[in-house]
């Protein structure tokens, strides 16, 4: 009996990983991540024990259960390591810049019940043995450079609620038994959808329409009972198609002149003093640029982290503290490779700031018109990419977000561009922000005259259709180099307004004079053509005509245009000969008052 006892102890014993090879793997995984110095400090590859690094939760055995590093900037690979982490059930890294593939060991996570690399360059093919994973309910892949089919071994998941594998570039057939999950997407794929409607296809929550938020409740009550049981506290907000499983900060003041607290999550609350410091007191030497939302600053936190400080108007009356605070959260949850993550806010009674990552390459519109001597000019390959990056990024916060989230202000000024020139939409959900405390009878119009469409100048209401005439306005500034109203063009012709100059020059069949001539005729012509079709689309009168984005992103990506723009022309042919018509109707009618008058004045005499 004893020794049956011993054989057992003995079993349990080796089921669990010792904490030296657990710190050994966790510190592997940090190198091949390329961390930097002054991240995961406390990773020390001489303490034994992981439980006490931050970033990682443990349970009662000292087993590592969880590890979550969203956000943190890092460019390196998977290590294959912590296949060994037998007792982890959350990993989530997604917002990083990890590169390479995900290792087949990661098949050995047998506990895992949350996956989540999400908007990372992971490439090659999601390896089968994550079909060995039959505890897991989040597999969270989508926004990555993965190929080949999907394995058919992630069929055989039957806990598995929700499945993100939209925005890779993956191939073959989707298995059947994957439409019958809660919550899918596979968007922006080539994959075919074999028996099942190209509605579901894409998006899904297994058939049930009526109730579309199902899955979704099922699998956040799912994990919060997994964290739960790991003795953690954690909010989940979910953007469909977006970043799952990711914590909302929560804040707990404690009284006394710093501003202490205990924070969940990565969004930051910065105090004032901070920004201060951080901005050298918001030195005017500083400023990066200003617009309808105030003036923005370049800053250096105090562990050398570059950001841009955005310094709000329009706080003009207490008590938008929380409302502030709320909106913040809900946009801070929109994640994508395509959209300005938020690091963190400061409130103060008369101050609203929001910190963002440093963008070195800064705007378009800065590398469009404002290059300093030696700078290159955005080519020809760059400007296509940031047409489809902004478009990818719009087209997730009016379609994946709940609730959407509407921009108001998509200009070229208003898209940024990382170290690799990829396009990063800035300042979405500004206008809803600095609005939080007004009152839903009128609405402030804001924007950038010539970017702004003609149904929200004239009643105040805004729409994605709204947010689809600004990109297309943002596109004709790509493809031109020029601003979007622009009154020295009064001196050779009547079009102040980009979009009649292109038109006539569309009209007139003169693309060639459209190009920005700092390209150097060093361009597609076809695909100039491409994009001035799209943008024209985009640019209709009729919100109703207007594409949806994600009708512009397959337009871009070579799919639907040709009909779309034959709709468009035969549309415009028949507005032309209208507005014909009645111009014939008015110099008519002019010419008989002009001969009336003289009558009238010979008879007179």
């Amino acid at each position: 009996m004893d020794l049956l006892i011993g054989l057992l102890a003995l079993g349990y014993l080796y089921s669990f990983v010792s904490p030296d090879a657990q710190g050994d793997a966790l510190y592997a995984l940090r190198t091949s991540l390329n961390a930097s110095t002054n991240q995961l400090t406390d990773w020390n590859q001489n303490q034994v024990n992981p439980c006490t690094w931050s970033k990682i939760s443990c349970d009662s055995n000292n087993n590592v259960t969880s590890v979550t590093l969203p956000n943190m900037g890092f460019s390196g690979t998977l290590s294959p390591r912590i296949g060994i982490l037998k007792m982890l059930t959350t990993l989530q890294l997604q917002g990083n810049g990890i590169r390479g593939k995900i290792p087949q060991e990661f098949g050995n996570l047998t506990s895992l019940t949350i996956l989540n690399l999400e908007n990372n360059h992971l490439s090659g093919e999601i390896p089968s043995s994550l079909g060995n994973l039959k505890r897991l309910t989040f597999l969270i892949l989508s926004q990555n450079n993965l190929s080949g089919s999907i394995p058919e071994s992630l069929s055989s998941l039957s806990n598995l609620m929700d499945l993100q594998l939209d925005s890779n570039n993956l191939s073959g057939n989707i298995p059947d038994r994957l439409f019958r999950i809660s919550q899918y997407n596979f968007t922006g794929n080539l994959l075919n959808c074999g028996i099942n409607s190209s509605q579901h296809c894409a998006t899904g929550n297994a058939g049930r329409s009526s109730k579309p938020k199902t899955g979704m409740i099922a699998g956040i009550v799912i994990a919060l009972l997994v964290i739960l049981l790991l003795g953690s506290f954690l909010l989940l907000f979910l953007c469909k198609g977006g970043r799952k499983g990711y914590r909302r900060e929560v804040f707990v003041d404690v009284a006394g002149e710093v501003d202490q607290r205990i924070e969940f999550g990565q969004l930051k609350r910065f105090s004032w003093r901070e920004l201060q410091l951080a901005t050298d007191y918001f030195s005017e030497k500083n400023v990066l640029g200003q617009g309808g939302f105030g003036k923005v600053y370049k800053g250096v936190l105090s562990d050398n982290t570059k950001v841009a400080v955005k310094r709000l108007t329009d706080f003009e009356s207490p008590g938008g503290d929380s409302a502030f605070q709320r909106e913040v959260e809900m946009i801070s949850v929109a994640v994508h490779r395509n959209l300005l993550r938020l690091i963190g806010f400061c409130t103060t009674p008369t101050e609203r700031l929001l910190v963002y990552p440093f963008m070195q390459n800064l705007s378009v519109a800065s590398r469009l018109r404002e290059l300093k001597p030696g700078e290159p000019v955005l080519d020809w390959p760059t400007r296509k990419r940031v047409a489809l990056g902004t478009a990818r990024g719009l087209e997730y916060l009016h379609e994946h977000c709940n609730p959407k989230i509407i921009h108001r202000d998509v200009k070229a000024a208003n898209v940024l561009l990382d170290e690799d020139f990829e396009a990063i939409v800035g300042d979405f959900g500004l206008a809803k922000l600095v609005d939080v405390r007004k009152t839903n009878v009128t609405t402030q119009v804001r924007g950038t005259m010539g970017h702004i469409a003609p149904e929200y100048l004239s009643t105040g209401k805004s729409s994605e259709k709204t947010d689809v005439f600004g990109y297309g306005i943002m596109l004709l500034e790509l493809v031109t180099g020029q601003r979007a109203i622009d009154f020295s063009r009064l001196e050779e012709e009547d079009d102040v307004l980009l979009l009649d100059h292109v038109k006539k020059l569309q009209r007139d069949k003169k693309l060639d004079a459209i190009v920005d001539p700092n390209l150097n005729s060093n361009y597609n012509i076809q695909e100039v053509e491409m994009l001035i079709q799209v943008a024209l689309l985009c640019t209709q009168s009729s919100p109703e005509d207007r594409p949806a984005m994600s009708e512009v992103v397959r337009m871009l990506e070579g799919e639907g245009l040709a009909e779309r723009w034959e709709e468009w022309q035969h549309v415009e042919v028949t507005r032309m000969e209208e507005y014909e018509r009645l111009q014939r109707r008015f110099d008519w009618g002019e010419d008989s008052i002009n001969n009336q008058e003289a009558m009238e004045l010979s008879g007179g005499r």
